[in-house]
């Protein structure tokens, strides 16, 4: 599971969503940041519509949990179909940076059935972008057609460019060179790219997950009855949504513990990738303060065990709520 479910930790009752407005979808509006992040820079100009936003929370009733226990789900598999998870939040900000580099196309990279690489081919293609998306595959497999399944079939019907990689060629060259290398290729052929990162994590990608402890905060104000989310807990495949949640949380009233469990990289790359995100933004925090990595990766990443599968199975047979195992 990476990303999908925002899982929260409450003391008290109940909280109602709040109603949005689907009439600005797609469209690119000028950003305010919450007042408790205004110090932050760079704060982003403007922000493209592309979620349907406020995700829903709700009590996850799961069985056998410890007394005096409440888990709460922060729903943002829900925030669109085809651009559903955390991706879409942060591909709020970073598709509004590429329409102002005036870019006509975007490059962004990640495993072979990436939601994050879904999501961006989606998006791009809403905004009259053309996506490139480069995918890390098995050696047996990087010079075999694709095919039209999972992702990949939503990617090549939106006309994304696809170019595939071994894992072991991606470990050698690394993703920032091989988008640079795309980048400049396609430069050279009077192209106007714009890079995203792995899983949208930079600095700017970050907003979005700052944006959705604002959103969680207007929530629990919404409520009718007072409440409090002790810890926020969530998967890491990444970085940039933890970013995001620690910080947000350690700079607004939610001040909820957050805890991430990291599904590929080790605890201390993730919280010293986590360190370069908060100093993009000049932050002036430790990221070992403000939020906790745990390693979850397991077999590795997309590699999941009898039990684990089973795990899924229960949990969807108890409470209807299907976790995923892929980024």
């Amino acid at each position: 599971m990476c990303g999908r479910y925002i899982h929260l930790r409450k003391q008290l009752s109940t909280l109602e969503p709040l109603m949005a407005s689907n009439f600005d979808f797609l469209s690119l509006k000028p950003y305010t940041p919450p007042s408790w992040a205004s110090h932050l820079d760079p704060i982003p100009s403007h922000i493209v519509s592309l979620a349907h936003l406020p995700t829903p929370i709700h009590r996850w009733n799961l069985p056998n949990l410890p007394p005096n226990t409440e888990v709460w789900l922060k729903r943002d598999d829900l925030s669109g179909m085809q651009l559903s998870g955390n991706k879409v939040r942060k591909l709020e900000f970073l598709m509004a940076g590429a329409i102002a580099e005036g870019a006509d196309s975007v490059i962004t990279i990640g495993g072979i059935q990436s939601n994050h690489c879904r999501a961006t081919a989606v998006a791009a293609k809403y905004l009259n972008l053309d996506p490139f998306l480069i995918l890390r595959t098995s050696k047996l497999l990087v010079d075999q057609d694709p095919a039209l399944v999972g992702n990949l079939l939503v990617e090549r019907l939106v006309g994304a460019s696809l170019q595939l990689i071994s894992k072991e060629e991606y470990a050698q060259i690394g993703s920032v060179t091989l988008a640079n290398l795309l980048k400049q290729k396609l430069i050279k052929e009077g192209r106007r790219p714009y890079v995203i990162p792995v899983g949208g994590s930079n600095s700017l990608g970050t907003w979005g997950y700052i944006e959705a402890i604002r959103e969680i905060e207007l929530q629990i104000q919404s409520g009718t009855s007072n409440v409090k989310f002790d810890d926020i807990v969530v998967a890491c495949g990444s970085g940039g949504t933890i970013a995001g949640l620690a910080l947000g949380s350690s700079l607004s009233t939610l001040k909820a513990r957050v805890h991430a469990f990291s599904v590929c990289d080790d605890p201390d790359y993730f919280h010293n990738f986590v360190q370069g995100l908060l100093d993009g933004l000049k932050a002036g925090v430790n990221s070992g303060d403000i939020v906790h990595i745990q390693n979850a990766k397991g077999l590795g990443y997309a590699m999941n065990t009898s039990e684990e599968l089973n795990f899924v199975k229960e949990v969807a047979e108890a409470t209807a709520v299907r976790l995923l195992m892929q980024c």
